[in-house]
């Protein structure tokens, strides 16, 4: 096997949540979701992913310029089988994240399905890149 295709197959550990001085009401494990984000001409898009994660158990909030993301796996163990090996650590999910005040936060819509939570920040008019028409002389 080569070092490209070793490198292909690592899994990285899921990073818990430190404590953030916060009181836990739950016995489980907190974890920071793996998220990607990226940029387009007019809005920026977070994937999150939260597997085992419905609608109905998740928490998007914004306080002023921060958006925080709390998901509850509500998945159950299967009684039908055991498990012989898991990289997958059933808890919930939080993350914060300090929007920039480009975004437009009365359009910030979130979709999650299989999952995947994806957040769509609409950038304000005034912070989207406006061409310069050139005239000649």
């Amino acid at each position: 096997m080569t070092k490209k295709e070793q490198k292909a197959m690592q899994v990285t550990d899921q990073e818990m949540v430190e404590n953030e001085d916060l009181e836990r009401t739950r016995e489980r494990h907190c974890l920071v979701p793996k998220t990607d984000i990226y940029e387009t001409e007019d809005r920026i898009v977070i994937m999150a992913d939260i597997p085992g994660v419905d609608r109905n158990s998740l928490d998007i909030t914004l306080d002023k310029d921060i958006l925080s993301i709390d998901a509850y796996n509500s998945s159950s163990e299967n009684k039908d089988f055991s498990v012989t090996y898991s990289e997958y650590v059933p808890g919930d999910y939080h993350r914060k994240f300090r929007l920039a005040a480009e975004i437009d936060v009365d359009k910030i819509d979130a979709i999650v399905a299989d999952g995947v939570l994806e957040l769509q920040l609409p950038k304000a008019e005034e912070a989207k890149i406006k061409k310069i028409p050139i005239k000649t002389g």
